[in-house]
This record gives structure tokens, sequence and C-alpha cells, in this order.
């Protein structure tokens, strides 16, 4: 996967985009934004790529908040359409401390 794909299909037209229940249940319980996870996408770059999750390959995008806050996003890629699995802050409790690299790896 490609960040600079993945950035130019969200410009294009928001119908390429979806949201997954599970998404936006989380944005909720951990009071993360839309334009938060907008934001991430926009500045962010890929730091794990997961090409044999099903149904589609995804990965997960390191990035920033509106408020400079690190935010990892969760994204798959089905053709032209985006879909946004989920969204979390990460911690040093799985991630050392530049927030990108697991713990153990």
């Amino acid at each position: 996967m490609d960040i600079k794909q993945l950035q130019r299909l969200y410009n294009v037209s928001g119908s390429n985009i979806k949201w997954a229940k599970h998404c936006l249940e989380r944005l909720q319980e951990r009071d993360i934004s839309i334009n938060d996870v907008e934001s991430c996408l926009q500045t962010g770059e890929i730091i794990e790529e997961y090409p044999d999750d099903f149904p589609h390959p995804s990965c997960l995008i390191f990035g920033y908040t509106r408020g400079n806050k690190v935010l990892h996003i969760v994204v798959d890629l089905d053709g032209n359409t985006i879909f946004f699995i989920t969204a979390y802050y990460p911690d040093t409790a799985k991630f050392e401390t530049d927030l990108k690299t697991r713990k153990g790896q």
C-alpha cells in the first residue's frame, strides 16, 4: 500500500470512503474526531502493512491529529474504496518511544 495513493483517493471523493461501525464506536469511546482521523491520514506514514488481511489488505498509519497528538489508524483498501477500521492513541506499553515500532520487534 502507498500512503500517497490513500491520500489521493481520500481527497478525490467522499463516496470512496467507508467507516466501519467498529471504527465509529471506537472514535466515540476514545474521544477521537473524524477530523482527527482525516488529519492523521493526510500527515501520516504507513508503519505496518497487513497484505493478507481479510477481506482486503490493510495497513497501520502513524500520523497527527489537528491538535498535534500522535494517532494510529488502521485502513484497508478495496480498489478505490478506503475503509476506516479503527483509530487509537498509541502508548508505550505496546510501542517504543517513537510510537512507530512495536515492542519486541
